[in-house]
């Protein structure tokens, strides 16, 4: 059927729909949404959630490697990591916790420009393995990397001494990845041992900036490592829907739209 297409494309381009929305795009009823929506989740090119469907890419353990991550809206997460990185002000000489990511990869990219303006010493503290490797030789920063069991994944070191190095620390500021961040789930992402990794990140930082693009809106995905008040600023690319916006406010979470 046609219009089954169109929605396969539409998740294809937006990873979510909703059956208000679709009803009102194809004037047809929501009744017959639904049917659609059921009919595309037993062919297994969807899964129903709350009020709509999400692609399969979103199930609550799907988790695409770092390289596969990269390569998808480079240029929105290059946009985030430059408008999360002014919180990096004149003359800043603390420390910076990084997380590993595709969109914290991005701030390593950009980070030694940065540092060279702000015109301060400072220390960077990371588990990602490709982040080390970008930030190393920074002149104006000292590179420390916390080891652990590597993941394929997200070439990033996890377990419990991974967690227990960070939780001795005291970064001034964290940059923090997230799978997913929801109004009543905070912040999700598939697998155990990288939730631990980064509840320890944020329960050891000053300030805490999640920098997320707008796939990560809405989305919950297996384990929640954070709720909404444990963070100070999210970094992303469109306005969260109303539910989310409503909740970031109530925790005092500022909003920067990249």
């Amino acid at each position: 059927m046609e219009r089954q297409e169109l929605i396969e494309r539409i998740l294809l381009d937006e990873g979510r729909v909703s059956v208000v929305d679709l009803s009102r795009r194809f004037d047809v009823t929501t009744e017959t949404v639904r049917r659609d929506l059921d009919q595309l989740e037993r062919s297994g090119a969807l899964r129903r959630v709350h009020g709509g469907a999400v692609s399969r890419e979103r199930d609550s353990t799907a988790e695409p490697t770092l390289a596969e991550r990269t390569r998808v809206r480079s240029e929105a997460k290059s946009a985030i990591a430059r408008r999360a990185m002014e919180v990096i002000g004149p003359r800043f000489h603390g420390s910076l916790y990084l997380d590993a990511g595709s969109t914290t990869q991005a701030i390593a990219t950009q980070l030694p420009e940065r540092l060279s303006l702000a015109g301060g010493q400072v220390e960077i503290v990371t588990h990602a393995m490709p982040l080390a490797y970008a930030l190393a030789g920074t002149p104006d920063a000292d590179v420390t990397v916390i080891g652990g069991r590597v993941r394929t994944a997200t070439a990033a070191a996890v377990g419990a001494d991974t967690v227990r190095s960070i939780e001795r620390l005291r970064p001034d500021i964290a940059f923090l990845g997230t799978n997913g961040i929801s109004a009543s789930f905070g912040l999700s992402t598939p697998d155990p041992d990288e939730a631990a990794v980064k509840s320890a990140i944020v329960g050891a930082a000053r300030r805490v900036v999640v920098v997320a693009d707008a796939d990560k809106l809405g989305t919950e995905l297996l384990v929640s490592f954070a709720r909404l008040d444990a963070i100070d600023v999210l970094v992303t690319d469109a306005a969260p829907d109303a539910a989310l916006a409503a909740a970031l406010s109530d925790a005092e979470v500022e909003v920067w739209i990249a």
